[in-house]
């Protein structure tokens, strides 16, 4: 049961972390929108949840910040592939080589968004769910 329990909330937490790194992308593109040469990108969600959930048994390895104080904060994240990501094809390219649609940006931006708080909805449920289940047995 604990093994099925996982497999439910880590389909979660894989899809929460791909939209959090999604929306990383997508800021950055925002943030870039009027640096020459600056080249949009953005990533094939689905195809990536695809491949996360395939590749179950892929540690991933963190990376820490090393603390010059011991009043700072440790600091740790897993490493995304920025390989994995994917250059946007401008419908209309700028004379100075940025490929940034800032409507098509926030519009992906804002649904990104949309989808992250479905998500955080959807697992608030189930261990609501599961909660009802657990108090009732």
């Amino acid at each position: 049961m604990v093994n099925k329990l996982d497999d439910a909330f880590r389909f979660q937490q894989e899809a929460l972390s791909l939209l959090s790194r999604r929306q990383d992308v997508l800021a950055s593109n925002i943030a870039n929108a009027d640096t020459p040469g600056y080249l949009a990108r953005d990533m094939d969600f689905s195809q990536q949840l695809k491949n996360t959930m395939a590749n179950q048994a892929v540690a991933k390895t963190s990376v820490s910040l090393s603390l010059t104080s011991n009043k700072h904060i440790e600091g740790k994240s897993v490493p995304f592939d920025d390989s994995q990501l994917l250059y946007r094809v401008p419908d209309q390219p700028s004379a100075d080589g940025n490929t940034v649609d800032m409507d098509r940006e926030r519009i992906h931006f804002a649904d990104n968004a949309v989808k992250y708080q479905s998500g955080l909805t959807f697992l608030g449920a189930d261990i609501k769910k599961m909660m009802t289940v657990l108090s009732q047995g």
